[in-house]
């Protein structure tokens, strides 16, 4: 097979073209993408169901809305959770906070908070997450939240995940169903989630802002 250019970490934005209603006006962030296939969690599907609900351990740590995101419609049964580490990804950020707070104020609470953000970051990952693209990583949900509570920037909990078998993905890509774009951090953690499609699209600086525009009744284009 010719080797896959890895797509790990941007945006599949989905096309007015695209037919798949579980894909309608959908924005996936690629976790993986490799010659054996992809794997991504779709950003703008929230659902009823509270963190609260189901990961209550998590719950005080996920962003607003405080809700479980349909991540795709594979697994709907299992949950994924993506984070954002300010500072680079290494945590260094905020351990770096942490620590010059404690310095300052001579705090002995803000002392033992760097201290435990110190030993969350040990290594060039803080415990319990690993980095997918930048700042964006996975979360070991079995881990204690307390282990990154003080370098996580947001949270997002997906039930289930999209999935793509080897080619699949560049097959579609090659028919039009995706816009492949740069992802930002802010995307996990969109407080909108609803507009961000459009808000994907309308910070491209080409032909794709104006698809922004596009209605969603296409009937009315």
């Amino acid at each position: 097979m010719t080797e896959v250019s890895s797509l790990t970490g941007r945006l599949l934005v989905a096309t007015p073209a695209l037919a798949d209603p579980n894909f309608d006006r959908a924005v996936v962030l690629l976790l993986d993408h490799d010659e054996e296939g992809s794997l991504g969690v779709v950003l703008n599907r929230p659902t009823p169901v509270g963190v609260a609900d189901i990961l209550a351990p998590w719950a005080a740590l996920a962003g607003e809305p405080g809700v479980v995101f349909q991540g795709g419609p594979v697994s709907l049964d299992s949950a994924l959770g993506v984070a954002v580490v300010p500072g680079g990804a290494s945590g260094e950020g905020g351990a770096a906070a942490a620590q010059s707070g404690a310095r300052a104020g001579g705090d002995p609470a803000a002392e033992g908070a760097a201290a435990d953000t110190d030993q969350a970051t040990r290594g060039d990952e803080p415990l319990g997450w690993r980095r997918v693209h930048g700042a964006i990583g996975l979360v070991d949900l079995e881990a204690p939240p307390e282990l990154l509570a003080a370098v996580l920037g947001s949270l997002r909990i997906f039930a289930g995940y999209a999935g793509w078998g080897p080619g699949q993905l560049e097959d579609e890509l090659v028919e039009g169903a995706w816009y492949v774009v740069e992802s930002e951090p802010g995307d996990v953690s969109s407080p909108d989630p609803e507009q961000l499609w459009r808000a994907v699209l309308r910070r491209q600086r080409n032909e794709l802002a104006m698809v922004a525009t596009y209605p969603d009744d296409p009937s009315l284009n």
